[in-house]
């Protein structure tokens, strides 16, 4: 059988490398700084795949090259917004679930954005939630794999790719059970079969889709949330417990 190009891959740089950023992205469920650690070390091919395709999108090289900030926020203007607006509905779940809108890392974190790598870390991060918001997939661990597929599936982003292969690959680890034997949500969440299913999807919604990352969405935050989902070619997911849809304190938060 043809397994000789493992020697090419499994050298003992590669290995150590991939061990170390294993146990960051394994560490990431408890802290987010895991995860931006993560992807400030995925640079070399990784994220030159990802600027490769970024950089295809004129506008996307464009706001790589103005190195755009995001951010902060005004929770209590964005809240005065339309019902139903992108703004409204970003400010209005990030504070039913208690979440800072304005967590992510500082542009100092990633080398003062430096490099176009740099930039696209920060771009990534700074604009998560609203790729929450946009794609009804849930804030918690239940809908992370599924948003974060998004932008794999849009532009290879590699600190994303990485934590869906340890996903896959925790889960593959974690028990004897079939994927139907599960008694409890929070039980199937952890098995390969959910979490492949997310991974699929949210790699599907973003191939379905426009391009998210030159999004200046500072000018959307007036637009009505359907009609911009509409315009960008998102199908939200709205029920199981992989969508925010599904969380009461959001539901009543926004009737």
């Amino acid at each position: 059988m043809g397994f000789r190009y493992l020697n090419r891959v499994a050298s003992p740089e590669h290995i150590k490398e991939f061990l170390e950023l294993a146990d960051l992205a394994a560490g990431g469920t408890d802290d987010a700084g895991n995860v931006f650690e993560l992807s400030r070390r995925l640079s070399g091919n990784p994220m030159a795949r990802c600027l490769r395709r970024l950089q295809r999108d004129p506008d996307a090289q464009a706001l790589i090259e103005s190195r755009k900030l995001c951010g902060p926020y005004d929770v209590t203007a964005m809240k005065q917004l339309p019902k139903g607006s992108l703004g409204f509905t970003y400010a209005t779940v990030m504070e039913a679930l208690g979440y800072d809108i304005d967590f992510f890392p500082d542009p100092a974190f990633y080398n003062n954005l430096e490099s176009d790598g740099d930039y696209v870390n920060y771009r990534v991060y700074a604009t998560h939630d609203l790729h929450h918001i946009l794609s009804g997939y849930s804030l918690d661990n239940f809908g992370e794999l599924g948003v974060v597929s998004i932008s794999v599936g849009q532009f290879s982003f590699p600190g994303f790719s990485f934590l869906n292969l340890v996903g896959l690959m925790l889960s593959f680890f974690d028990t004897d059970k079939a994927d139907e034997d599960y008694a409890t949500t929070e039980e199937y969440a952890n098995s390969i079969g959910y979490n492949f299913d997310l991974i699929t999807q949210g790699m599907e919604m973003g191939i379905r889709a426009k391009p998210l990352f030159p999004m200046i969405w500072e000018e959307r935050m007036a637009q009505n949330l359907e009609e911009l989902r509409s315009e960008l070619g998102i199908e939200p997911v709205r029920e199981g417990p992989y969508s925010w849809y599904s969380n009461p304190a959001i539901t009543a938060a926004l009737a």
